[in-house]
């Protein structure tokens, strides 16, 4: 069996006014993520890993930023057609690992319902979906709550 890596990146900044998506769920917060889409970044840097193991480029290039068709679009929409992409080619995931850098708020209490939602869109368990948190200790824009990161590593597998 073929196997491939891929891995993804995703900033985006912080704003009052807009709703906080993390993990496909919305957040209570007083800032939100700002971007074309619903800016989830965890579910961004989850795409571009998806993307990048089978070398197809990346989120902006299959949805972007200046097509009106996906302004505010919910980003499980935009993995969902990623993973289409990539089931398409013959490919399942194995396992995504993804850490997210902010400040706050906190998102332990909301991990299971981020690891249930990619999951199911990914159609893998959700001990197959890691989403962890960490905090940059008040250090560049992430610790000045000006923005917020993630980071994503898939495994997939060619089906015979």
């Amino acid at each position: 069996m073929a196997y491939r890596i891929g891995s993804g990146v995703d900033f985006h900044q912080l704003t009052e006014g807009r709703e906080l998506w993390i993990g496909g769920i919305q957040i209570p917060h007083h800032k939100g993520s700002l971007g074309h889409s619903d800016a989830d970044v965890l579910l961004h840097a989850i795409c571009d890993a998806l993307l990048g193991a089978l070398s197809l480029g990346d989120i902006g290039i299959h949805f972007p930023n200046t097509d009106p068709a996906y302004r505010d679009i919910d980003s499980k929409i935009l993995l969902r057609r990623t993973y289409e992409l990539v089931s398409g080619k013959g490919y399942r995931v194995v396992n995504v690992d993804s850490t997210l850098c902010l400040e706050a708020p906190k998102i332990k209490p909301w991990v299971p319902q981020m690891q249930g939602i990619i999951a199911g869109i990914l159609q893998v368990e959700s001990g197959d979906v890691s989403v962890k948190a960490t905090t940059t200790e008040k250090m560049g824009f992430a610790g000045r709550e000006e923005g917020l990161m993630a980071y994503a590593t898939v495994l997939l597998r060619k089906e015979s």
